[in-house]
């Protein structure tokens, strides 16, 4: 997924410069007397000016927990006085001096959001946690400030009325239409009163959303489940074993072990650990999280989110919070994200249940007294999958060594397509030691971007795995991207190989796929740089990038034995061809049950949002409703530990899915015209992938595929049709 600021700080950094430019601040530096009387000059606020580093990378060996407050409060300060300026500008309203200028404004803000929250995701401490519940609903204020200004909105409309007359290219017209819809969608046409009322809502949500975020790490890392003796985890791996041991010396019980929880359902462990007690104390604790009492209880907190936001919609003018969203999305409306779902969850469930009597025959037959659960269906699923193909996937792990996996799989299959290449700084501050930075050149040699891979797990990290700029491309600067990926591989004991899964390997290939399409970025305003695209066309570009995990010549170049170099064995390849939809059912159905309970929430009004001790039975009863209440496979997220829908992907879950329509149809594109070629990774960043939102996002995929999607190849690669059962 890509991850793009909280709220506010998006849409001040939509109504500003993504990055800045190599210019002084007259505030950046100070003279103060000291006690001797002498000058002596205060330590630099290093977000005061642009980063001197190349492509301005931030300065991590420079940046304290106390430089962010007064980076944000004059980022504020200067961000608003430039935006008064425009909209008390007694010119004439014009391209440059209001669209323009609003893009040129907020440089120093953009600079302290896009490292802060960047941080807070992923290096995060009391002091961040602390700062970012008292900067929320303070940087709400300021945007509401902007979006609900009548003098600076009546100058947009100025420019949207004449926008056909001024000889506009296409990428500065569709400037203009989008600030414009963007203040609509803010308020900027309701009265005085409503965005009194507006801002108000718009500051608690802020607030809420960043308390639910920070209950959940909270709830995350207490949740972690203690084991006291080390044949509690037979099945497990020696090195998954000695991390454990790692995890409990960490939290100063040594001679324990410690299994951490990931943000999903399921947790990794489940599909290797013996003991089915241990398996049932997981999933539960997985389960119950944010939603069993104690200070990080979530449900409250969703209660009045889902009821603020269906308020927000209705003073908006809209049905519900669902009919906002999908309105600025390329789905468009709630009836075609609720048909695509329906259409999909029947096959899906069936597929899943027929894989349980699979499942309940390898229990039954090992002398099992009991009935396939949630907590058994991965341990077992391993099992059955043994017998159909022969194939454990323990049996990868040891093909899958995460340096090559970066540079011998996701940047190999990136040369071959794009001609680019890659180098490792060495020379550039980091905010923690593990962390890797690379430059990336065109064919040509010219610098490209720069590329920060972040990919171990950490206590202090949220869950999941995403993309982030800290610099986005734009012309208007003349700045080139700093991309990070961000991943949640378990670190392995010092000295010891870091071992991937096939999923960590798809992984991160996917999210490779959002970098490209953040360095590829090749346009002229902020607004439109990289991933800043529908939310339901955002994961595509991505997805199309998972394709390259398995193909034949990418996978022969970085799935190698850790410690014999010896290729991955074509059997054991054809084995895991074979099986490409083996669990498909489950797969789709845990994830159609997340994203049909993201709808379910908000496509109701006010009047229907539960109060807190009702939002698990709202859950069961939309699971119900819907047809994936199947307990054996619960929703891959519950509602109080869904953070995406709690953030910047409310309503906009099923965007996965979506994406994957455009992406699968892509992939048969790719394959019936050559695979792996530059000709073919032309094509695709010249018509995709550089264009960012700088034109309609299906027009872009037309102009790459030649045609309208297709749901076939989807239905087929899930395996829900009759042919993929």
């Amino acid at each position: 997924m890509t991850y793009r600021l909280t709220l506010t700080a998006a849409l001040a950094l939509s109504l500003g410069a993504a990055s800045p430019v190599l210019a002084a601040d007259g505030d950046a530096a100070k003279e103060a007397k000291s006690d001797s009387g002498k000058l002596e000059t205060k330590t630099v606020n290093p977000f005061f000016a642009p980063s001197p580093l190349p492509f301005h990378f931030p300065q991590f060996d420079k940046i304290h927990n106390e430089d962010y407050k007064p980076a944000f409060e004059k980022g504020m300060r200067d961000s608003e006085a430039e935006i008064l300026a425009i909209a008390n500008n007694p010119e004439p309203a014009t391209f440059e001096n209001t669209i323009v200028a609003m893009e040129r404004s907020g440089q120093l803000l953009t600079r302290v959001a896009r490292v802060f929250f960047s941080q807070a995701g992923t290096n995060t401490n009391d002091a961040i946690q602390k700062l970012q519940a008292e900067m929320a609903p303070k940087l709400s204020a300021h945007t509401d400030k902007m979006v609900l200004n009548s003098k600076l909105f009546a100058r947009i409309q100025a420019v949207y009325d004449q926008r056909d007359t001024l000889g506009l290219d296409a990428e500065s017209k569709r400037l203009v239409e989008r600030y414009r819809t963007d203040f609509v969608r803010a308020g900027a046409q309701l009265s005085d009163a409503d965005k009194t009322k507006l801002k108000a809502m718009n500051s608690e949500l802020a607030s809420l959303s960043t308390q639910f975020s920070q209950n959940l790490l909270k709830e995350t890392n207490a949740s972690a489940i203690v084991v006291d003796k080390r044949e509690q985890l037979a099945g497990l791996s020696d090195d998954a074993i000695a991390a454990t041991s790692e995890a409990a010396k960490k939290r100063d019980l040594d001679g324990k072990f410690v299994i951490p929880l990931m943000n999903t359902t399921g947790q990794p462990s489940l599909a290797s650990l013996k003991d089915r007690d241990l398996r049932e104390r997981i999933m539960q604790a997985s389960l119950n999280r944010g939603s069993h009492g104690g200070d990080f209880d979530n449900r409250a907190i969703v209660a009045s989110v889902v009821k603020l936001r269906a308020e927000r919609a209705a003073l908006l003018g809209y049905p519900n919070h669902a009919a906002y969203v999908l309105e600025d999305e390329t789905a468009g409306t709630v009836g075609a994200v609720n048909k695509l779902l329906a259409q999909l969850a029947p096959p899906a469930v069936a597929n899943a249940r027929a894989e349980a009597v699979d499942i309940q025959k390898v229990i039954d037959k090992e002398g099992g007294k009991f009935k396939v659960s949630a907590a058994d269906w991965a341990y077992y699923t391993e099992k059955v999958r043994k017998e159909k193909y022969d194939l454990d996937a323990e049996q990868l792990r040891p093909y899958f060594e995460m340096n090559n996996v970066l540079e011998k799989g996701v940047f190999f299959a990136a040369t071959k397509l794009y001609g680019i290449t890659f180098k490792e700084r060495k020379d550039l501050p980091l905010y923690l030691p593990d962390i890797r930075v690379f430059e990336v050149f065109e064919e040509n040699g010219d610098p490209l971007a720069l590329f920060i891979v972040d990919y171990y797990a950490r206590s202090n990290k949220r869950g999941g795995a995403w993309a982030n700029a800290y610099v986005a491309q734009s012309k208007l600067f003349g700045t080139k991207p700093v991309i990070a990926n961000h991943l949640n591989v378990p670190k392995p004991p010092e000295g010891e190989p870091t071992l991937m899964t096939y999923d960590e390997v798809n992984t991160a290939f996917h999210e490779f796929g959002h970098a490209l399409h953040g360095m590829f970025s090749n346009v002229t305003y902020p607004r439109f740089a990289g991933t800043s695209v529908p939310r339901d066309f955002v994961e595509y570009p991505s997805q199309v990038n998972e394709m390259w995990t398995a193909w034949p010549e990418v996978l022969k170049n970085y799935a190698k034995h850790y410690k014999t170099g010896e290729p991955l064995p074509k059997a054991l390849l054809d084995k895991v061809k074979a099986s490409e939809k083996f669990n498909q059912g489950f797969a789709t159905t845990e994830y159609l049950g997340a994203a049909l309970l993201d709808q379910a929430w908000h496509q109701i009004t006010a009047d229907q949002a539960p109060d807190a001790d009702g939002v698990l039975a709202f859950e069961a009863a939309a699971l119900k409703k819907a047809g994936v209440d199947y307990a054996p496979v619960p929703p891959r997220y519950r509602t109080t530990y869904f953070s995406h829908i709690m953030g910047g992907y409310s309503a906009g879950y099923y965007a996965y899915i979506w994406s994957e329509v455009l992406d699968a149809d892509s992939v048969e594109w790719f394959k019936k015209n050559g695979g792996l070629t530059r000709k073919n990774g032309d094509h695709f960043r010249e018509t995709l992938l550089s264009r960012g939102g700088s034109e309609d996002a299906m027009v872009l995929f037309r102009n790459f595929s030649g045609g309208e999607p297709y749901v076939q190849p989807l239905l087929e690669r899930r395996g829900l049709t009759p042919k993929g059962k």
